[in-house]
């Protein structure tokens, strides 16, 4: 089956698409990644998305514009990965959206809001969308975050030590597999979030990211303000959690720079890559990490890689790439694994890594322009993911088209 994941992050940036051929040969999850393109946002749309997340108050309206213009967006997205990526023949689309509100309770999250209206895509691609993956998880008591951890825990079965995956988007995620124990998923806190609040905040909105973290590379890290900030009682939850913007978001750094005066931003730059270093690595240690599988945006700041590197000792650190999954479509593919699954009839969650009392079949189904035709379920659940290159030999014929 020839799946288009698309997905945008925390950190609303852009919205990535990947596209991969995916088959399941036994319990083994074969997918031939096709390639990735990246989407800018429109200006007004992130100015609009940028405007209705928390803290901030919005509307009904606004929530309806949101769903109807990040549709857009995806959809737009969706049409140009089919004709660049896929030569016209993709079978299914599967949209994480973009998460507007990860409502979280005392350590419970009681909803999660992805916004991005399926339909859009549907009608501007004719093929049929998986999307809102997130919230049967959540009603099954789980916490909905990091979905990537399935397909994390797929990917480095099998590895020697104790293999970990590490995402750095907005917040950073991490997948532990260790031998002989459930598979572990949670967000250690923020990645990017915090910083490009405060760059955002430092340049009245003329940057919007530390680029390659040249503001970091020119400060020294407050130990005051570092101490501050990882008094943060989220830090100290135990697994599975998950947390968002709802958490780290300007007011909460500036709340803490009312209590630790920082006048230089490039020490707040350099203390806030620290923070993401601190608290990435502990989780690391906590679990006796060997080796770690680097991806998403922070992997491209030389300065926060650098900081992780330092914390960990000892610790082999690898790009995605080095597995096979391209470091920057990485959620994206994941994501279009989730959907494959959910169309097979298989579960795409594991309850050790989201706190769910089961595992869930994901996501709900909006038709393409005709009939929906799923394939037969699957008998087997995957164990391993393989990830081959396209026409390569060996790997057999590229997949069939299904009958989505």
């Amino acid at each position: 089956m020839r799946v288009i994941g698309l997905m945008s992050g925390t950190s609303y940036d852009a919205i990535e698409a990947a596209a991969a051929d995916i088959t399941l040969e036994g319990d083994v999850l074969v997918m031939r990644p096709l390639g990735r393109i990246s989407t800018q946002y429109p200006e007004a749309l992130r100015g609009a998305i940028a405007a209705a997340l928390p803290p901030s108050a919005t509307s009904t309206e606004a929530v309806c514009t949101l769903d109807t213009g990040i549709g857009q967006a995806f959809a737009d997205a969706a049409v140009r990965a089919q004709a660049e990526l896929c030569d016209g023949r993709a079978d299914l689309v599967v949209s994480h959206g973009q998460t507007m509100h990860h409502w979280v309770l005392d350590g419970v999250v009681r909803g999660t809001l992805q916004l991005g209206q399926p339909a859009w895509i549907a009608e501007a691609t004719g093929l049929p969308v998986v999307s809102d993956l997130r919230s049967r998880d959540v009603a099954a008591g789980g916490q909905g975050a990091p979905l990537v951890g399935l397909t994390d825990t797929l990917l480095l079965r099998g590895l020697p030590g104790v293999p970990a995956a590490l995402n750095l988007g907005g917040i950073a995620n991490i997948t532990v597999v260790a031998p002989g124990t459930d598979p572990v998923a949670f967000d250690t806190g923020p990645a990017n979030a915090l910083l490009d609040a405060a760059v955002r905040h430092f340049t009245s909105g003329a940057a919007a990211y530390d680029e390659s973290g040249r503001g970091a590379a020119a400060g020294t890290v407050s130990p005051a303000l570092l101490g501050r900030l990882l008094d943060e009682p989220y830090y100290a939850l135990p697994a599975p959690k998950s947390t968002g913007k709802e958490l780290f978001h300007l007011p909460y750094l500036l709340a803490a720079l009312a209590d630790v005066p920082t006048p230089d931003p490039n020490d707040v730059l350099a203390t806030l890559t620290r923070l993401t270093a601190v608290t990435v690595a502990g989780a690391c240690r906590d679990r006796g990490v060997t080796q770690l599988a680097v991806s998403g945006g922070g992997a491209h700041n030389p300065v926060m890689m650098r900081m992780i590197a330092g914390e960990l000792p000892g610790v082999r650190l690898l790009s995605s790439d080095d597995l096979g999954v391209p470091s920057d479509a990485k959620e994206a593919l994941a994501f279009a694994v989730l959907g494959f699954l959910t169309v097979h009839g298989l579960p795409g969650t594991l309850p050790s890594a989201t706190g769910a009392r089961h595992a869930s079949l994901l996501g709900s189904i909006t038709p393409g322009r005709g009939p929906l035709r799923l394939p037969a379920p699957a008998a087997v659940a995957p164990r391993t993911l393989r990830v081959a290159t396209p026409g390569a030999p060996g790997d057999g014929p590229a997949a069939a088209p299904s009958t989505c």
